[in-house]
């Protein structure tokens, strides 16, 4: 099985349907924290609602698509990366995010975003790499500014949530940009 170490106690790795379980649970300690800044579709409140969510993106891997991976601290999930969108054709996709609070402040999304870039970059060739968030999203838009990202535009009011329309941020690297800021490639230990 592929894993890839983020630190001493943490490991990215595919978040795939046989982790339904391990995933629902994982929902119920993060639920409340993310709904706000996460789609209502990918935040389920059950069991069966979270063996459909990695039912969705294993069917969209299939196809060469959006592809989910979750962060293992000390052997619980705690929160996870993924691509939202990834066209392989157009040479783009979008990268996102979610954690639960217990694991916030230990750069795990830093470095989990990181490698995906890497592997968007460097092993298929895409150009052109998005992150979007709630324009009120500090803890967001700082992994993006620490990823190198240049915030490119805001959506206006794009973004429902409670009865009340937000601005979204979008951000932006570009592959040359990427390889610039990032010349080690895969090294995460250059990320501390």
């Amino acid at each position: 099985m592929f894993s890839l170490p983020l630190r001493d106690d943490a490991l990215l790795r595919p978040l795939e349907i046989w982790h339904a379980e391990e995933f629902a649970a994982h929902l119920d300690r993060a639920r409340e924290h993310i709904r706000p800044w996460v789609g209502p579709a990918f935040v389920t409140d059950d069991l069966d609602g979270a063996r459909g969510t990695l039912r969705r993106y294993a069917e969209r891997q299939a196809a060469d698509g959006a592809r989910l991976y979750g962060i293992w601290l000390d052997g619980t999930l705690v929160g996870g990366v993924m691509f939202t969108v990834f066209d392989a054709a157009m040479g783009s996709c979008e990268i996102g995010c979610w954690l639960e609070p217990a694991a916030e402040g230990l750069g795990l999304i830093t470095k989990a975003c990181h490698a995906l870039l890497d592997w968007a970059f460097a092993d298929r060739g895409a150009h052109r790499a998005e992150w979007h968030c709630r324009a009120d999203n500090d803890r967001s838009s700082a992994v993006a500014k620490r990823l190198g990202m240049t915030l490119e535009g805001v959506r206006r009011q794009s973004w429902p949530y409670a009865g009340t329309r937000h601005d979204k941020q979008i951000w932006a690297v570009l592959a040359p940009e990427w390889q610039a800021l990032h010349p080690e490639g895969r090294d995460l230990a250059s990320m501390e």
